[in-house]
């Protein structure tokens, strides 16, 4: 018997990935979004286009029980989004308006295991002041004390699928996510993340040229390519751990040094300018003992290989959208 599986955010970066990679493992797909994939035609057997703060939307998605449920829509962005403070009130209400609808639909159908895609931003402030020590264990998410009110809500999340496990005997998986990037992301509409960012100026910047860095640039992160980020949610959702648990590089890596390994995949000498912008805490990194120990699993592609992958795709997008714009004008 086919399988059924849904994933809620199916228009969106990671979403549309994964409809492919279920559709590739025999699943009968259906997604639901308030828009299609942006680069590429939805691989979804069925895909509502609708909008999941709305109940009726979510109880259209959830009209059968499903094998899986993937329950990764949220209003959510890079720095330039989420830290600015001038959509704060949009990504709790919205994120957290869907997380209550999917669930509920989900008890009412009896599709009991559905996996949830959090965030490294749960993890407090204050541990993550020191740019060149920074390793984040699951179980320091408390005290809590998120830098945004993304995090905040995120984490408000984790407890709510947590309380309809304990209280309604779901089987819910949390995943912490730590900077997933790859092709087919968004890379120029303000919501972007500093791996499409950069590999964006640089694409645009002649050899020899400038493109400007927020801050001092010594900021670290770590970014995990698509493919990893798939694999280790799958393997979740899979096994008898609900987590929370992290899916993440541990490649550490400064903004500086993020932007001076897209150039060398680019071919191009670049200088920084920079300047100021939204920053986030001062370093982050996951750690990953805990997945490994539990699913017998880790990410260990390098930070260097999905550049690679990454930067000719926005290579060509900057190129189709030059010659739109030269053939506008």
């Amino acid at each position: 018997m086919t399988k059924r599986a849904l994933v809620c955010g199916a228009g969106g970066f990671i979403g549309s990935h994964l409809v492919k990679r279920l559709k590739k493992e025999g699943f009968w797909v259906r997604g639901v979004d308030l828009k299609y994939p942006k680069f590429s035609e939805t691989e979804a057997d069925d895909f509502i286009n609708g909008d999941l703060r709305d109940p009726v939307v979510a109880r259209e998605a959830v009209d059968c029980r499903f094998d899986e449920v993937y329950q990764l829509a949220a209003d959510m962005g890079g720095a330039g989004y989420i830290f600015s403070g001038e959509n704060d009130a949009a990504v709790m209400h919205n994120s957290a308006l869907i997380n209550l609808n999917v669930l509920e639909a989900c008890h009412r159908r009896n599709t009991r295991r559905i996996f949830y895609s959090s965030s490294a931003c749960i993890y407090p402030e204050y541990s993550q002041r020191d740019a060149s020590n920074v390793s984040l264990k699951e179980d320091t998410a408390y005290p809590a004390a998120p830098d945004s009110d993304y995090g905040w809500e995120k984490l408000f999340s984790e407890r709510l699928y947590m309380a309809f496990h304990r209280n309604y005997g779901m089987e819910v998986r949390i995943a912490r996510y730590h900077n997933i990037f790859g092709p087919e992301g968004a890379w120029n509409d303000g919501k972007e993340k500093a791996p499409a960012a950069l590999c964006r100026k640089v694409a645009m910047a002649d050899d020899g040229g400038n493109i400007e860095i927020w801050g001092d640039g010594n900021q670290t992160r770590s970014f995990l390519y698509i493919n990893e980020c798939l694999e280790g949610s799958i393997r979740q959702m899979r096994s008898d751990f609900m987590g929370p648990v992290n899916i993440g590089s541990d490649e550490m890596v400064s903004i500086n040094g993020l932007a001076a390994m897209i150039m060398r995949v680019a071919g191009k000498k670049l200088n920084f300018n920079h300047v100021p912008g939204p920053l986030g805490v001062r370093g982050r990194n996951s750690d990953n003992e805990l997945i490994e120990q539990r699913l017998g699993w880790r990410p260990t592609e390098p930070l260097v290989r999905g550049l690679e992958k990454t930067y000719p795709w926005i290579c060509t997008q900057v190129q189709i959208a030059a010659q739109r714009q030269s053939a506008r004008t």
